[in-house]
């Protein structure tokens, strides 16, 4: 196993290096450090004097790839602005603040919203899929995929500011948004959790209803009705537990995108977290911090992409990892 772990590293090398490629000639190619100066600047008629300020205040005004003057690959844009990513050092955001401190601080209030969602989210839409399933072909069946195709097709919009209006200008039941640290963060948290499973259950539960219908058309799930086993048995015992690999495959690769948050629920909701973060930067045209959020958010799905295949070895006894 350590073999492969190993081997897994090193072919992220390449896939790393090219997104950084990729994020870099967006950036630097497509919008030049001047256009960034007169957007970052923000006047009209922006004269050249400080356009140079503004570019080496910054460390733009050195070369894109090549320092053709001192024979430099170090003495450039691209080692500065890229090339430290991959030690994990992201450098200061345009109020120049720490973007790593930042995202430290960050992290607490995004997995504080997203974990709830996740692991209450994956109870109800496993269980309300296995109800489907076992009701295959029933009224039950027919209006519990009606429920989920009728959910899939409203926008998460829609149960953002319907829940802010009924729940908390209505009922006054929780605040609207904000945030507070310790136990007071279960209140202003309780209500985007609520909207995020809600908003995830429609293709949830109808993913793995399908999921759940395939593997009843196995052989051995005949074998063992045929064995004359409960309908319920067959399904929790032997049903559910083959169907763990799929299962596994969306769930543990969504693991470490736990950490980058939500990007409307936060910002709707005024959480401190790195969703709101992530599109804060956006906006402000704040480069050097959606770039330290697309590595970071690379590295966390290749992380994922190797615990799923960690995770298939502790679900079937068949696989190895060769």
């Amino acid at each position: 196993m350590l073999g492969y772990i190993v081997r897994r590293v090193l072919y992220a090398i390449p896939i790393l290096i090219g997104i950084n490629l990729i994020t870099f000639a967006l950036f630097f190619l497509v919008n030049t450090p001047d256009d960034m100066a007169r957007m970052q600047l923000g006047q009209k008629r922006v004269t050249p004097e400080a356009i140079q300020k503004w570019k080496a205040e910054r460390g733009y005004d050195k070369a894109l790839f090549f320092d053709s003057e001192k024979k430099s690959f170090t003495n450039t844009i691209f080692y500065e602005k890229s090339v430290k990513l991959f030690v994990f050092d992201f450098g200061r955001a345009e109020d120049n603040r720490d973007i790593a401190s930042e995202i430290r601080a960050r992290m607490g209030p995004s997995l504080a919203l997203a974990i709830p969602v996740f692991l209450v989210g994956l109870a109800i839409n496993i269980t309300f899929a296995l109800g489907m399933a076992f009701f295959r072909a029933t009224y039950l069946d027919f209006w519990g995929v009606v429920l989920c195709v009728a959910m899939m097709s409203i926008s998460t919009l829609f149960y953002i500011i319907g829940g802010q209006y009924l729940i908390s200008k209505l009922w006054h039941l929780v605040p609207i948004s904000g945030y507070a640290g310790g136990a007071d963060a279960a209140k202003f948290v309780v209500l985007p959790a609520l909207i995020g499973v809600v908003g995830g259950i429609g293709a949830g539960s109808r993913w793995y209803r399908t999921l759940f219908l395939e593997e009843m058309t196995r052989d051995y799930v005949r074998t063992a009705r045929a064995k004359g086993l409960a309908e319920a048995t067959v399904m929790f015992r032997h049903v559910l537990k083959n169907a763990m690999i799929p299962i596994l495959t969306g769930v543990v690769a969504v693991i470490p995108l736990l950490f980058m948050g939500s990007l409307l629920s936060e910002s709707f909701f005024g959480i401190p977290g790195l969703g709101s973060y992530t599109i804060d930067a956006i906006q402000a045209q704040d480069f050097a911090v959606v770039r330290a959020m697309v590595f970071m958010g690379s590295v966390l799905y290749i992380l994922g992409l190797l615990l799923t295949d960690l995770s298939y070895t502790l679900v079937d006894p068949r696989v190895r990892l060769d």
